[in-house]
């Protein structure tokens, strides 16, 4: 059984997006990429073709991957998330003890995930060790780069 995951609005409207451009335009694309392939002449020796053929097993790999993402999709209401302590959605002001540097995060699911917009991953080490806690508490996270410990000044959704 697949895994579930949460999705704001937003990202939930990104998949659904996704899924209907891959199953119309792209399917389209490869559907005329094969035909152009095919009108070369003998399919035993034709390498485009084979690529063709490929790039639509690909296609429709990607397409059944994102319908079981979406079936197993849950919509988060932002409006009812508790901001006492950390949850998925919440949007978390972290310090770093060890530099004093400030952060702000988003926990989000992993395909919403992106760093340059403060979104990160909640199976992320980071994400991982600061859910649950609470303004005030401090929490130690082992990085890549070591351990790290980390005050949580702030949560809002």
């Amino acid at each position: 059984m697949a895994e579930v995951s949460y999705y704001t609005k937003d990202g939930l409207e990104k998949l659904k997006e996704e899924l209907q451009r891959l199953k119309t335009t792209g399917r389209a694309d490869i559907s005329r990429a094969i035909a152009e392939a095919r009108d070369k002449g003998d399919l035993s020796e034709n390498a485009e073709y084979d690529a063709a053929k490929e790039a639509q097993g690909l296609h429709e790999a990607k397409i059944a991957q994102l319908q079981e993402t979406l079936a197993n999709a849950r919509l988060l209401d932002e409006s009812k998330i508790d901001t006492s302590k950390v949850l998925a959605l919440s949007v978390v002001k972290i310090k770093n003890l060890k530099n004093g540097a400030t952060m702000s995060y988003q926990l989000v699911s992993e395909s919403e995930a992106d760093l340059k917009t403060g979104k990160i991953s909640v199976a992320s080490p980071i994400a991982k060790g600061l859910l649950g806690k609470k303004v005030g508490e401090k929490t130690e996270i082992t990085v890549p780069a070591g351990k790290i410990e980390f005050e949580i000044l702030e949560i809002s959704r």
